[in-house]
């Protein structure tokens, strides 16, 4: 993975056909997709259960761009090494998930993976301010991890004070809850470069009518786009 702050799109999973979800990854990633997001839930640390090692595993010899998968779990550090093994390229831990999150990020390392440390809503970003030379992503969730849909939570003064702090190291911003090409250009214009979309890819879509994953992916990038060039005049 080459770093870069072009803004990305990353589909999240989590709104795709579960019964289908090989040719969903294949249609998004030909549609334009940037990266795949995995949502993994456990039913303790936020009120879902998702997806495990295996179905990362089945999931990655379909992904030919980045596969990143998202850990809302507690605790992380035992299953580090499944998710590596399982083929995920970034390997992202919340920071409310534990007391020791230098060891869990240097575990991800460790392991050959990306690593990202995400921040609930209600968490300012001065909590990673001293884990920024051992990350690769920052993930600012935009609503309260555990579920699709909801709706978004204005973050943006957050995502600036994180651009600040992060200066000129090589580490994303990513937001995931509620991008839409309605919020989109304020995250992006605040200093986001990897936007985490869930329905508003996967609305009115499907592995029978792929294009309209690309018609919703091209106006997400292009309401993010067109933040970044007015901010630029």
């Amino acid at each position: 993975m080459s770093f870069d702050r072009t803004i990305k799109i990353a589909p999240s999973i989590l709104s795709a056909d579960f019964a289908n979800f090989g040719q969903e990854i294949q249609a998004i990633e030909a549609q334009g997709a940037d990266w795949v997001h995995v949502d993994v839930m456990d039913g303790h640390f936020v009120p879902n259960l998702t997806f495990g090692p295996p179905a990362v595993k089945a999931f990655r010899p379909h992904v030919k761009t980045v596969m990143d998968v998202h850990l809302m779990i507690t605790p992380v550090d035992p299953y580090i090494q499944a998710y590596a093994d399982a083929g995920a390229d970034i390997l992202t831990a919340h920071v409310e998930a534990g007391p020791h999150t230098h060891r869990t990020l240097q575990a991800i390392r460790g392991a050959g993976m990306k690593a990202g440390v995400a921040l609930n809503p209600g968490t300012p970003a001065e909590a990673v301010e001293h884990l920024l030379d051992l990350t690769d992503l920052i993930c600012v969730m935009t609503v309260n991890p555990g579920f699709g849909g909801q709706k978004f939570i204005d973050m943006t003064a957050k995502v600036r004070k994180l651009r600040q702090m992060i200066g000129d190291r090589p580490v994303h911003i990513e937001i995931d809850g509620g991008v839409d090409p309605n919020t989109a250009p304020l995250v992006a214009a605040a200093g986001a470069d990897v936007l985490v979309a869930g329905s508003a890819v996967f609305k009115g879509g499907s592995v029978g009518k792929p294009e309209v994953y690309g018609e919703n992916i091209k106006a997400v990038r292009a309401a993010a786009e067109s933040a970044l060039t007015q901010a630029a005049v």
